[in-house]
């Protein structure tokens, strides 16, 4: 059965950040290290997973990440911080 994730993105610490949503976060992961997914990310070299959060249902999943998509730039970095501090590509984690 598929896991539905929001994840965030970042190019370094502190760097750009990029939001997203998948019900296949390995493989989801993979294609933006892999540079497979087209435009921002690879544009903009994002491809460093700092943060992620499962959740019970696409629905559930796709409403979080319109919220964190609205929050302002503080309040991400500081949920990244909150579980990340370092901000270490959690890649291995999933792996």
């Amino acid at each position: 059965m598929k896991q539905p994730y929001v994840y965030i993105l970042a190019s370094k610490k502190n760097g750009t950040l990029y939001i997203g949503v998948t019900s296949d976060l390995i493989k989801r992961i993979l294609q933006h290290k892999n540079k497979q997914a087209d435009g921002f990310t690879e544009k903009h070299h994002v491809d460093m997973l700092v943060y992620f959060e499962n959740h019970i249902d696409m629905i559930s999943a796709i409403t979080r990440e319109k919220q964190l998509k609205k929050w302002n730039r503080q309040w991400k970095i500081n949920l990244i911080q909150e579980d990340n501090p370092h901000w270490n590509d959690l890649w291995s984690q999933i792996i």
